[in-house]
C-alpha cells in the first residue's frame, strides 16, 4: 500500500515532465539541470586491473575545458577500494549524486559531485540490492522524481538472465522491485530502459546474464548453448502502473533506448548488438510497434554495435562499433530509413560515447567488459575527446588509462563548475 501511494504521489510529476528536459542527450527526462555550454569535467567510471595500479575500480575526472591549463589531464581519482567490473553510472533527478555499480556485484556508490564537482566524494554504498530484489548486476540508474529505478542484468540465484528492476529513493532506501516480464514473448531478460512522460510509458531492452557475461569472449562464442541465452526481446510498461505491457520480438540482444529529444517526436530508437541492426519503437495508431530500420556496417563482419548516442534535435545518431574500432554517424531525418553519412576509426577497440549538448564535442572510451576486451596492443584503453563539425571529428585529446595505471575507461557522465552547490541543510 505504501508503494501504491508513492506510485500514485508520483504521477502528477510523470505525466506533466517534458521529454525535452533531458540531460546532454542521453540522460533521464526528470533531471533538473542541464549542461547547456561548456562542460568543465568528464568523469569516467573506471575497471580496475589488477596490477596496474591500486588495482581498484575507480571514478576518474578529466578536464575537459579548453580553456583550463589543465584541459585533457586527470585532475582527480577516486577508488572503492573492490573490483567488480565497474560499469554503468547514472545522476539523481537533482543532479547533486551519481549512482554507480558494477556487473559482478550489488554494491553501489553514491558519489557527491555537487559540493565540488572537480573532487567527486563517496558519500555512501548501497549494499542491500540482491538482499531486497534477488537481483544481481545492477546496470542502468535512472532517475525518477526523488527516486532512482535500478535495471540490473542478472540474478541471485542461478546468475543467468533473469533479471528485474529495483526502486529507491534518492537516500538509498529500498522501495519495490519489478521483474523482466516472461509471458506474451518475455524471456525475463533487461538491459536498459528509458521513458516517454508524455506518454506514460517505459521502454526496456534485454542482453544476458552473468554467467555469460563475466566469460571470456572466445570460451563464450564458442559454446553453443550459452549464445542461445542473450536477449531477443523489447517491452513497453505502463510507467505509472510499473506494469509490462506489449513485448517485441527484437533479435540480437536490443541495448541502448534512445528516445528523440523533439518534442514533436514520440519515437525512441535501438541498437541490437549481434545483429547489427536499428530498431525503432514508435506508436501507429493505439498500438507501439517495432520496426528494424536500418544496419550498421556489415553484420556478417560483427561490427558489434555497443552504445548509441542521439543529437538532442532527434536528426542524429552516433553509433560506436566494439570490433571494428568506429564511430558512425546517421542521419535521423527520417527515422524510419537511417542513412549512414560519416563514419571513423577512432580506437582498436571502442565503447562508449558521449556529446555535448551543442553536439559540437564527443567522448570515446574503450573497454567493453575485462572479459571481452581485446589483447595485446589492440588492448587500448583511452578517453579521446574530439570536435564536430558536423563534416569531421577531430581529435583534441587523449587520456591513456593503461599508462596512467587507472585501469580500464567504461562509462562517461559529463560534470561542470555552474553546477556546484552546497550540501542540503539537515
Amino acid at each position: 500500500m505504501r508503494h501504491t501511494t508513492l506510485i500514485a504521489l508520483l504521477t502528477l510529476v510523470i505525466a506533466t515532465s517534458p521529454l525535452a528536459n533531458a540531460d546532454e542527450t542521453c540522460n533521464s527526462p526528470y533531471i533538473a539541470k542541464l549542461i547547456k555550454g561548456q562542460e568543465d569535467y568528464v568523469y569516467v567510471w573506471t575497471l580496475g586491473v589488477e596490477g596496474i595500479g591500486d588495482g581498484s575500480d575507480k571514478l576518474v575526472t578529466v578536464d575537459v575545458n579548453p580553456k583550463s591549463k589543465r584541459y585533457g589531464k586527470v585532475i582527480h581519482s577516486v577508488p572503492t577500494g573492490s573490483r567488480v567490473e565497474a560499469h554503468h553510472m547514472g545522476f539523481t533527478d537533482d543532479r547533486r549524486h551519481l549512482w554507480a555499480g558494477g556487473l559482478a556485484d550489488n554494491r553501489i556508490w553514491v558519489f557527491d559531485i555537487a559540493t565540488d564537482p572537480a573532487k567527486p566524494r563517496i558519500v555512501q554504498t548501497i549494499s542491500d540490492l540482491g538482499e531486497k530484489s534477488g537481483w544481481l548486476g545492477p546496470h542502468t540508474y535512472y532517475a525518477m522524481p526523488g527516486r532512482m529505478l535500478v535495471q540490473a542484468l542478472s540474478n541471485t540465484q542461478d546468475k543467468g538472465g533473469r533479471t528485474g528492476m529495483a526502486l529507491y529513493n534518492n537516500k538509498g532506501k529500498f522501495i519495490a522491485s519489478y521483474a523482466m516480464p516472461t509471458e506474451n514473448g518475455g524471456d525475463g531478460y533487461g538491459y536498459d530502459l528509458a521513458v516517454n512522460p508524455r506518454k506514460n510509458v517505459l521502454l526496456t531492452s534485454s542482453f544476458t546474464g552473468y554467467a555469460n557475461y563475466m566469460r571470456p569472449i572466445g570460451e563464450l562464442m564458442k559454446d553453443g548453448e550459452a549464445m542461445k541465452k542473450f536477449g531477443a526481446t523489447m517491452a513497453v510498461w505502463d510507467l505509472k502502473a510499473m506494469k509490462a505491457g506489449k513485448v517485441f520480438s527484437v533479435p540480437g540482444a536490443p541495448l541502448e533506448i534512445r528516445w528523440s529529444l523533439n518534442p514533436k517526436d514520440d519515437w525512441a530508437i535501438t541498437a541490437a548488438a549481434l545483429t547489427s541492426k536499428l530498431w525503432l519503437i514508435k506508436q501507429e495508431g493505439k498500438e507501439w510497434v517495432a520496426k528494424e530500420v536500418g544496419t550498421i556496417g556489415d553484420p556478417s563482419k560483427i561490427p558489434l554495435p555497443v552504445d548509441i548516442s542521439i543529437t538532442r534535435d532527434g536528426k542524429g545518431l552516433w553509433v560506436n562499433t566494439f570490433m571494428d574500432g568506429k564511430t558512425r554517424y546517421f542521419d535521423l531525418s527520417n527515422p524510419e530509413a537511417p542513412k549512414q553519412t560519416y563514419e571513423k576509426a577512432t580506437g582498436k577497440q571502442v565503447n562508449m560515447i558521449s556529446q555535448s549538448w551543442d553536439g559540437k564535442r564527443v567522448y570515446i572510451t574503450s573497454s567493453l567488459l575485462a572479459n571481452w576486451d581485446k589483447g595485446g596492443a589492440d588492448n587500448e584503453q583511452f578517453l579521446r575527446g574530439f570536435a564536430w563539425d558536423g563534416k569531421e571529428l577531430s581529435h583534441r585529446f587523449e587520456v591513456d588509462f593503461t599508462k596512467q595505471k587507472l585501469g580500464r575507461a567504461h562509462h562517461m557522465k559529463l560534470g561542470s563548475n555552474a553546477l556546484r552547490t552546497a550540501a542540503p541543510k539537515k
